[in-house]
């Protein structure tokens, strides 16, 4: 029996389960032969495979990936979003860009309001969801993939500005007033300042009482009297707030000029400053390479 079955599978029936699933020709043929040459029920046990393997893979660290940029045609809306795998060869990989480059329009235009959301959109044209294509990715192409976070920003009365660092740093900049390429300019000051808040009313108070502490510990320890601690713990304060909120940095191409001096030379406010870094903050797995070769010499 298993002879008659194996002569219905028909190259051209491998061929065509192939291009509609993307996967191996041994993988396409088997479930062929598993399904007595009924396309559609192949597919159905492979998609029914491929959750099953996904879900085995959904807890493996995923600190590598792709940070993508999608912004309006009026630049008035911007959504950026980090999509994570295992390896870098898997981020350059094709299916793996078209994915993230498919789910970042995807939530540009559909604006979902958290995560959960996004995943439940429909990606193609079949009516898949994202939740649903990303696992059949993961089955295909071996690796755990995971659409990690995104950030949606918008400015009714300016812009918002973007810039990309290679595949790995992305920045986005909500101004009102100004134009372009004040807010493009912005932008890469962020990413290479990174600041931690637009200005210095909006850093955290905890950050700031922390950092207080230390610095009033520092300049007690100097012996100085205490009316002249108080100035020096001011004055640090001031030097620290301005290192790490946007208004108080150099601009990064033009380290004489201040962003604060910089934004209001343009008639410009800055709504919202956004930051991502691939893997930022995900504890990377550090392989031993040595004992990989021994464990798959072992397991051979």
């Amino acid at each position: 029996m298993k002879g008659k079955k194996d002569m219905a599978i028909t190259a051209a029936l491998v061929k065509e389960l192939r291009e509609r699933t993307g996967s191996g020709m041994m993988e396409c043929k088997k479930a062929l032969v598993e399904s007595n040459g009924d396309i559609d029920a192949a597919i159905e046990t492979m998609r029914k495979s491929g959750l099953a393997k996904a879900d085995k893979k959904s807890d493996r660290v995923t600190a590598e990936g792709v940070i993508a940029i999608e912004t309006s045609a009026d630049n008035k809306r911007a959504v950026m979003i980090e999509i994570n795998s295992e390896t870098d060869f898997v981020a350059k990989a094709d299916d793996f860009i078209n994915f993230v480059s498919a789910v970042s329009q995807k939530v540009l235009a559909e604006q979902p309001a958290d995560l959960e959301a996004l995943l439940a959109l429909p990606l193609d044209d079949a009516g898949e969801s994202i939740e649903t294509v990303r696992q059949a990715l993961v089955a295909k192409i071996g690796e755990n993939i995971l659409v990690r976070r995104f950030e949606l920003v918008s400015s009714d009365e300016g812009v918002v500005g973007s810039y990309r660092h290679g595949d790995r740093i992305g920045t986005m900049v909500s101004i009102t007033g100004g134009d372009m390429a004040l807010a493009k300019d912005l932008s890469m000051h962020v990413a290479a300042s990174r600041p931690q808040a637009v200005s210095a009313d909006d850093l955290p108070a905890e950050l700031l009482e922390k950092e207080r502490d230390i610095v009033a510990t520092q300049a007690r320890d100097s012996g100085k009297p205490e009316a002249i601690i108080e100035k020096m713990v001011e004055g640090r304060m001031k030097k620290f707030v301005n290192e790490i909120s946007m208004m108080g940095q150099p601009f990064v191409k033009d380290p004489d000029v201040t962003i604060e001096k910089l934004v209001k030379q343009a008639n410009a406010s800055v709504n919202s400053i956004s930051f991502f870094e691939v893997g930022e903050g995900i504890e990377k797995k550090v392989d031993n390479f040595a004992e990989e070769v021994m464990a798959q010499a072992k397991g051979n």
